[in-house]
């Protein structure tokens, strides 16, 4: 029963996940880019470039911010949908274990969001930043949790109706 789609999609949850811990959120440079910040599910860096991005060799950091807590959800999501996978024999506990890796994963963007309309006044607030890879993962980790939790809903069905008919 491991072999399942939702299986392969829950464990897709998981990777999401896990790369969530090594790309960046979101990063904004000042016009003049002199000064930018890189966020990521670790730590906030504001970096003074020095003479310019090109040139990576004088890039300082000024400040960091840690968010052990972003990195926590992250870990804690994927270590939900990990267990998942091997709750199969208990489709009701697979669909609870979904509804709360949502949460985590909603809870994950929500608090990212906010810390990035944050973050965005401390360089330049005239100057939109870029999300980054590390935004979009968990984005495609609740699409791919949701879809299980679909076929873990079907799979459930079938088997109550099978039941019916005996």
């Amino acid at each position: 029963m491991i072999q399942r789609i939702q299986s392969i999609l829950l464990l897709g949850v998981s990777i999401c996940m896990g790369m969530v811990l090594a790309y960046y959120i979101w990063g904004e440079a000042n016009p003049e880019k002199t000064k930018g910040i890189l966020f990521s599910a670790i730590d906030m860096q504001i970096i003074d470039f020095g003479q310019g991005v090109a040139d990576k060799t004088d890039d300082v950091v000024i400040e960091t911010q840690s968010m052990w807590y972003l990195a926590g959800l992250a870990i804690l999501a994927a270590l939900v949908s990990l267990f998942s996978i091997f709750q199969f024999k208990n489709r009701l506990n697979q669909m609870k274990l979904g509804a709360l890796n949502s949460l985590l994963m909603v809870s994950y963007l929500g608090i990212c969001f906010f810390k990035v309309n944050q973050f965005e006044e401390l360089v330049n607030p005239q100057v939109q930043g870029n999300f980054q890879l590390g935004f979009f993962l968990p984005a495609v980790a609740l699409v791919l949790n949701a879809v299980a939790n679909r076929f873990i809903r079907k799979d459930e069905k079938l088997v109550k109706s099978v039941d019916r008919i005996r």
